[in-house]
């Protein structure tokens, strides 16, 4: 298939990464071959987007230290960059609002080249533009994307998409909105059934053709965790992370019992906000 008849990809993964781990890069490798195999897409970007700090996470150390680490990790990655929009939030934004933004942001920049064209204007071209922008930032779900505008889509382990199964982690009509929308690239670990998840769901039964799995063959189990359990512990965690991130964590002493107790007792954001938002819809039903 010709390079213009691929269909762009950009893998956007969302996470704590705290911290970064080679894994986690990782993903993005294994994601960008399965899908440039297919003959179908072609992979052009990668977009990690750390949580911000209200995500409330145990544990979950200030999202500026995160960025950086995340940024030393990319350093000489020349499609995987860091985006700091989602953590510069001041509320917990949901995953399906991270996709929206990156997706409209990149019909944006799509209508603006269309406009900067060398071809001669139409009448009109620019307020047409604005006009879909506006009316695309308007409708909850996004309607099938612009012929020649990249798609977005989540890059993620097997835990997340487990995780959908979590009573008030996740909104269903999130879930709905990510797998029919936009899609998953899902990197699965040794001993998770992925497949059997997808078969007990109804929904993601239905857009099982937007959900792509792809089989690490060779087993990694690297998490931020354990590299968190070690550095607590006093042990290296040399080639778990990149050496930048390794120098970073060590000059600013990241990672301790203390910092292990951020959090602790609070409420997982989306937890708290879903559940109450039930509590809500069924005292008003």
């Amino acid at each position: 298939m010709d390079k213009s008849e691929k269909t762009e990809v950009v893998l956007l993964a969302c996470g704590s990464f705290n911290p970064i781990t080679n894994m986690h890069l990782r993903l993005f490798e294994l994601a960008k071959d399965y899908l440039n195999r297919t003959g179908k897409y072609r992979v052009i970007k990668g977009i990690i987007s750390p949580v911000g700090d209200a995500y409330k996470k145990k544990g979950l150390i200030p999202a500026h230290h995160r960025i950086i680490m995340a940024e030393l990790a990319t350093k000489t990655s020349t499609w995987v960059e860091v985006d700091t929009w989602e953590s510069l939030q001041k509320e917990w934004t949901e995953t399906v609002k991270v996709l929206r933004h990156h997706q409209e942001k990149l019909e944006a920049g799509n209508c603006d080249h269309r406009q900067n064209s060398p071809v001669v204007e139409r009448s009109g071209r620019k307020r047409k533009c604005l006009e879909q922008r506006q009316d695309s930032s308007q409708k909850k779900s996004l309607e099938p994307k612009t012929k020649g505008v990249p798609e977005v889509k989540l890059l993620c382990g097997a835990d997340l998409l487990e995780s959908f199964g979590v009573p008030n982690l996740w909104k269903s009509e999130d879930i709905t909105q990510i797998v029919a929308n936009y899609g998953l690239v899902c990197v699965t670990r040794d001993g998770s059934d992925a497949q059997k998840f997808i078969y007990e769901s109804d929904v993601l039964w239905k857009h099982q053709s937007n959900i792509h799995l792809v089989n690490e063959w060779i087993n990694n189990d690297i998490s931020s965790t354990k590299i968190r359990r070690a550095l607590r512990r006093g042990q290296s965690i040399r080639y778990l992370v990149p050496d930048l991130v390794q120098e970073y964590i060590e000059k600013h002493d990241l990672y301790s019992s203390e910092s292990e107790d951020r959090n602790v007792g609070v409420v997982l954001a989306p937890l708290q906000r879903n559940t109450a938002e039930a509590k809500h819809r069924n005292a008003t039903a």
